[in-house]
């Protein structure tokens, strides 16, 4: 009781990023638990390395660790790209793909920018998901370095 009661504090915490249309997108209660597992889970992992490590050292933790959560996750996940009804297989890679619903870009980066969440809402609008999460764990405080990304779905 008390670690979901931490998750929900930490799900709090994270910044949340609106829409497109400025809009903070509704999402399922599902999806929100979700979400919220792999935001405690990235809380794990930084409170046990810290900051410093390569990306996929994060990488490969977290997944470990939402695993050990009973999670299914797949990482460095190939996505097509369909451009005018053309399917391109040199599209894009997921870092990590959460029970097929969920994506996380994780990062170790001086700070996350822009254009990695416009990258994240890319990765969604094509995907047709509805949320994900960039994770920065080259901060000194988590929290910091987690940015939420929902939109409407179609």
């Amino acid at each position: 009781m008390e670690a979901r009661k931490n998750g929900e504090e930490r799900q709090a915490k994270v910044e949340a990023t609106a829409d497109a249309t400025g809009k903070t997108a509704r999402l399922s209660p599902e999806l929100e638990r979700i979400g919220a597992e792999v935001v405690d889970a990235a809380y794990t992992v930084h409170s046990t390395l810290g900051p410093g490590l390569l990306e996929s050292v994060y990488e490969t933790c977290l997944a470990h660790e939402l695993t050990q959560r009973g999670l299914a996750v797949r990482t460095q996940v190939a996505m097509p790209v369909v451009y005018k009804g053309i399917r391109i297989e040199a599209g894009y890679r997921l870092d990590m793909l959460v029970e097929e619903v969920v994506v996380v870009e994780v990062k170790a980066v001086e700070m996350l920018a822009t254009v990695h969440i416009a990258q994240l809402r890319t990765y969604l609008k094509l995907a047709g998901l509805q949320l994900g999460l960039a994770i920065n764990f080259n901060v000194a405080r988590i929290k910091d370095g987690i940015r939420r990304v929902a939109i409407q779905s179609a």
